[in-house]
């Protein structure tokens, strides 16, 4: 299978949410999801599942607030695992703690869905081999259908030990303003390509992968972006292939009129819809 996940291609890095009470939310992404912390704060806590590389990081903000409903921001982020077997074992470990969750097959993927305690959603997914994936005029064919469930159990009798070492962040899925300001952003300044179409929402990737990033307008078209320290996304990053390839981005951003300000080695951008995004290498 390839790799859609590595150069030459940008894909999502880390996200980083704000939770309601960060000993909830760390029980609940220990326990549950089968994250490991990597550092941890009063407020804040950075999460692994390879003991190395943060994936995740949760923060209480001082005076937070409950997530907003008809707010731009998070609907999902997504948790690859490396194979069926570790999927397998996780909706067995799910529907053993009596979490509830839903499940779909997409054609290219299998995926099980979630919510934090605060009702940050998360998706825990495999891909189906990219040879396997129906192509058409540029777009990929997705769907929402039912997932069979008995036949993924069936797969493996693996017990779930926590999140798999090489599970990555797969993708992030973003509630949008406007759809069209989105798509401009993401494809003319971020240099991604729309493989999919779905009412109100499309899905980008680069490399031909099925998606690395979803937006859509299920909170309305128009919604405004959560308070600061509102439970939902801070940030997540884009990670590039190399500097050369951020800055032709970085160019390409700023012919859009978008400003951007330098922290340390990372340039910070907002997307029209007030996402903040941190441009890595």
């Amino acid at each position: 299978m390839k790799n859609f996940h590595k150069k030459p291609n940008t894909f999502v890095g880390q996200v980083n949410i704000n939770v309601m009470n960060l000993d909830v939310a760390l029980e609940f992404y220990q326990q549950v999801i089968g994250f490991q912390v990597l550092e941890q704060t009063n407020r804040k806590a950075v999460l692994t599942a390879d003991g190395k590389t943060g994936l995740l990081t949760i923060e209480q903000p001082v005076d937070v607030l409950p997530k907003e409903e008809r707010r731009s921001g998070l609907f999902h982020f997504a948790l690859l695992l490396p194979t069926r077997a570790d999927l397998s074992a996780f909706l067995r470990h799910l529907s053993k703690t009596g979490y509830r969750f839903g499940a779909s097959d997409h054609l290219v993927s299998e995926a099980l869905y979630i919510t934090d305690p605060d009702g940050n959603g998360i998706e825990v997914y495999i891909d189906r081999p990219s040879s396997e994936w129906s192509w058409s005029n540029g777009e990929v064919k997705m769907v929402t259908d039912p997932l069979d469930g008995e036949g993924l159990l069936a797969v493996s009798d693996l017990e779930w030990n926590g999140l798999p070492a090489d599970t990555i962040m797969g993708h992030i899925h973003l509630h949008v303003a406007d759809l069209q300001k989105a798509e401009e952003f993401y494809t003319k300044g971020l240099g991604f390509t729309v493989v999919s179409h779905y009412p109100q929402a499309i899905f980008i990737s680069t490399g031909d992968y099925h998606h690395h990033i979803a937006l859509n307008t299920w909170q309305g078209v128009g919604a405004p972006k959560p308070q600061k320290n509102s439970v939902g996304i801070n940030w997540y990053s884009l990670v590039f292939p190399d500097e050369a390839e951020r800055s032709k981005v970085i160019g390409q951003l700023q012919n859009l009129g978008v400003s951007y300000t330098v922290e340390g080695e990372l340039f910070v951008i907002e997307d029209p819809s007030g996402n903040k995004i941190q441009l890595t290498v």
